[in-house]
């Protein structure tokens, strides 16, 4: 059975488990018994070598901005073709614009799809099978499932005499404000412990903004061992963005691995992994947020108890072994319709301001002299609109620097 994926990139939580899903389907022997072969087809040029890296040490070559030739002769080779899903602009770009011949389409879609970016209606409809990363986005619809996108955590050591004596506080990811929590910092303040810190690890993109709105920030910027750092916490105080577009979340889930335990809002993809009171605290306000801070400050026993069981639960449930049996399953299952011809433009639109479009919840806010009407939009919703990656207008003007929409549209948002 030959799986060909489909992907803008191969960076971050997409790249590593479609590694790990390659690497032992050629490595694992009842594995390979299922005689099921990997290919990535990666459509943007990628940052960093790692995963792919990983991919070829075992014999996969991966095709990096394949010609429209190529990829169609991919395509006609295949029996499945899984599309690694979000409103990527150049997953647009091609798929839309080019003579795609009949498939079987699995689509893993790797944004939760609740605010913003959705998944196109028309997609849903279209697809032979629409898997989800959480089952927060899930849909009771025949054709839909979910399989959460887990490479596992080998990497991350569970820690058996890690440091619970004293609380040792951070947060890992993106501070960008459509995943970060534009509060932030109010919730960070309040909490009233001497000499209290939050070591933030990963980007500094609000670095400034957040300097300014509190003193008890330790920048400690992109760290490329990880574990190092998740070694050097016991609390990850992961408070997120209400309309935030993740899923799979494996920032957090890296942390849970180690012990770590997380404090996090009770947004409806963050509740789908953490256990209220048994792998971490959820939590709905600043003053609660202080208050399990405070608490966990002066019970170390409890503390060390979150913490194992986070580690517990996070490597039995969230492992490459469930995600790819769960993938085989719907492989399978696949395999009995018959490929048919799928008509992507009807989709998704013609030109990069329709493929935009087809993914946003507000597409009345967009108007067509170039102006962008946000003044009805709640104030947290705004990050995802207004931000500079992740399938935002500056993004799709990013790659397509001469469409005159896209580009009045940006120019709007920068006034």
């Amino acid at each position: 059975m030959k799986i060909l994926h489909i992907t803008p990139h191969l960076g971050g939580g997409v790249g590593k488990v479609l590694s790990e899903l390659v690497k032992r389907s050629k490595t694992v022997l009842s594995d390979i018994e299922y005689n099921i072969e990997h290919t990535i087809v990666c459509l943007d040029k990628p940052e960093k070598q790692q995963f792919i890296n990983i991919i070829n040490s075992v014999g996969n070559k991966v095709i990096i901005e394949p010609t429209e030739n190529e990829l169609v002769e991919l395509i006609k080779n295949s029996d499945i073709v899984q599309l690694e899903f979000w409103n990527h602009p150049i997953l647009f770009k091609y798929i839309c614009t080019i003579e795609i011949p009949k498939i079987r389409l699995l689509v893993w879609y790797h944004n939760n799809g609740l605010y913003n970016p959705i998944m196109p209606k028309k997609l849903l409809l279209e697809a032979h099978m629409v898997l989800y990363t959480s089952s927060c986005s899930y849909q009771n619809v025949s054709n839909t499932g979910y399989v959460f996108s887990s490479g596992g955590f080998k990497e991350f050591p569970k820690q058996k005499n890690k440091n619970y004596k004293s609380i040792s506080v951070g947060y890992v990811g993106g501070t960008n404000f459509s995943k970060l929590h534009p509060d932030y910092a109010e919730y960070i303040n309040e909490v009233d412990i001497p000499n209290f810190k939050v070591k933030i690890i990963g980007d500094l993109y609000n670095k400034e903004i957040l300097e300014k709105q509190s003193t008890k920030f330790e920048f400690k910027g992109f760290i490329p061992n990880l574990v190092d750092e998740l070694k050097s916490i016991n609390i990850l105080a992961y408070l997120l963005n209400p309309y935030h577009y993740g899923t799979t979340e494996n920032s957090l889930l890296q942390a849970m691995s180690m012990g770590v335990v997380p404090i996090v809002l009770d947004n409806k993809c963050e509740i789908q992994i953490v256990i209220d009171n048994y792998t971490g605290f959820i939590i709905h306000n600043k003053k609660e947020f202080a208050e399990k801070i405070k608490f966990l400050a002066n019970n170390s026993n409890k503390l060390e108890e979150l913490g194992n069981n986070a580690s517990d639960y996070v490597r039995n449930k969230f492992t490459i072994e469930n995600t790819e049996f769960e993938l085989k399953y719907n492989y399978y299952r696949l395999m009995n319709k018959e490929k048919r011809k799928i008509d992507f433009k009807k989709i998704f639109g013609n030109n990069p301001e329709e493929w935009f479009l087809s993914c946003q919840t507000f597409k009345q806010n967009f108007k067509n002299d170039g102006t962008i009407d946000l003044y009805n939009v709640d104030k947290y919703y705004k990050y995802l609109l207004t931000e500079k990656s992740n399938g935002s207008i500056l993004y799709f003007n990013k790659y397509f620097p001469e469409n005159e929409v896209l580009k009045r549209w940006t120019n709007s948002i920068k006034v």
